[in-house]
């Protein structure tokens, strides 16, 4: 039979089922006894290369005095303070050193269940999710937010399907610097930043709205064309990652795609059981990290909200 696997090493036969793994396992096993483990040809390319202990952010993290700086680490080996010149077996000090951090050329895998994720623009509180958790981890909060049909942009093939700044409703001003494009999820550990400012529509006059600003900032008039329409709706923002178990089933029920299971492994501890509910801004998603999705739900409502206007236009058309 002729297997075609695209590489020589996938081919299934007994050098590379037997031999090959076994010579891998050595290697492993050797490069942990000193000075053997320096010899080149026990080494690969991945752990061939160095990288410093601690760079510049995990400095930050750790500070100048820790007994890491100054040291030189790879995967499976580093060096230490009294002889520098020899090199000993090691793990990734976790936490003060992360393996993001060390080796950038590593990434999580792309099916790995980290810490749930909500798009909350895309999300309608319809509940999926909150039925569909076995552990009871979600739970329903109030969350100032713009729908997805109002992040459409002027000059957009859907935009104005959405909905108008009303009186006594909710607004939102896009931030000139939010910083979302520089986010990383995997290795940030905090909360997504806010894209928005929101404020409450206290006086709509012609093309000028007086709002007051959420965050205290104080009242303003604006022009509407500088503001998006903002509502307050019910969404699932309290997940309890004390009881969460990572079975992605939250994800799976989500009719509109708003759930996923991010690459993030790491800020999800904490002192107390408190520590690990995490409220809507912690859970938040940037939909710039999904928008192929956020596109496709955006164009499902828009063609949903056309279908709809035009029904009610013939009504009006055959009525009059």
């Amino acid at each position: 039979m002729k297997y075609n696997t695209g590489h020589p090493r996938a081919t299934p036969n007994f050098r590379n089922l037997v031999i090959r793994p076994m010579w891998m396992t050595l290697k492993t096993a050797l490069r942990t006894v000193p000075f053997l483990g320096r010899l080149n040809f026990l080494r690969n390319s991945y752990h061939g290369e160095y990288e410093k202990m601690v760079d510049s952010t995990t400095m930050q993290r750790v500070g100048e005095d820790h007994p890491s700086v100054g040291q030189k680490f790879a995967a499976d080996r580093e060096t230490s303070q009294i002889m520098p010149f020899l090199e000993r077996p090691v793990t990734v000090m976790y936490p003060y050193e992360r393996l993001e951090d060390l080796e950038p050329w590593l990434f999580v895998p792309g099916n790995y269940n980290g810490r749930i994720g909500v798009i909350w623009e895309t999300c309608t509180a319809c509940k999926a999710c909150v039925r569909a958790c076995p552990n009871d981890c979600l739970h329903m909060t109030s969350e100032v937010r713009v729908n997805v049909l109002d992040t459409a942009e002027e000059g957009d093939e859907w935009h104005g399907y959405g909905s108008e700044v009303e009186e006594g409703g909710y607004a939102a001003r896009p931030k000139d610097d939010s910083g979302a494009e520089d986010f990383d999820l995997m290795t940030e550990h905090t909360a997504a930043p806010a894209e928005y400012d929101f404020a409450e529509v206290i006086d709509l006059t012609g093309d000028k709205a007086t709002v007051r600003w959420m965050d205290g900032s104080g009242v303003e008039t604006l022009d509407t064309s500088d503001l998006k329409p903002a509502e307050k709706d019910i969404v699932s923002g309290r997940i309890d990652l004390g009881r969460c178990m990572f079975c992605g089933l939250c994800m799976e029920s989500c009719p509109f795609e708003s759930f996923f299971m991010t690459n993030e492994y790491d800020g999800m501890s904490g002192f107390s059981r408190q520590d690990l509910w995490m409220d809507a801004d912690r859970t938040r998603v940037l939909p710039s990290t999904h928008k192929e999705r956020v596109d496709m739900e955006l164009a499902k409502r828009a063609e949903k909200e056309l279908k709809k206007r035009e029904r009610k236009a013939a009504k009006a058309q055959a009525e009059a």
